[in-house]
């Protein structure tokens, strides 16, 4: 589930003083891009899936593509791992400080959340 914020004409033109055309507002749309892809790039690979929608009825969205973007944005609460398959001897694998780990469960504690698109929109505005 990707996540996205949208930029209307009416909107960010009140901001700015006047009316955005499409090519104005597709030029702030790339900005908020610019500038999401900064923000997000402690996060792997969320950057590279962050793309700017056709401008229509005057609006234009800004729209992170990969599918931890909202957890990334939003944060999430504490949470429970598991494998995906339900057989006994299924384990999660993966790495801490460069050690393969096996895991049956991992209590996750949650994330605070880093709202790279909202901010980004903020920055440009």
């Amino acid at each position: 589930m990707g996540a996205s914020v949208t930029i209307e004409s009416s909107g960010i033109g009140r901001l700015l003083g006047g009316y955005l055309g499409a090519a104005l507002l597709r030029r702030k749309a790339e900005q908020v891009r610019e500038a999401a892809a900064v923000n997000s790039a402690l996060n792997g690979s969320i950057a590279e899936g962050i793309i700017v929608g056709p401008v229509a009825d005057k609006r234009v969205s800004v729209i992170s593509t990969n599918p931890h973007s909202l957890l990334v944005h939003n944060g999430s609460r504490r949470h429970f791992i598991r494998p995906k398959s339900s057989s006994p001897r299924a384990r999660l694998k993966f790495r801490v400080n460069g050690q393969v780990v096996y895991a049956r469960l991992v209590d996750h504690p949650g994330y605070i959340g880093n709202p790279f698109l909202t901010d980004a929109l903020r920055e440009v505005s």
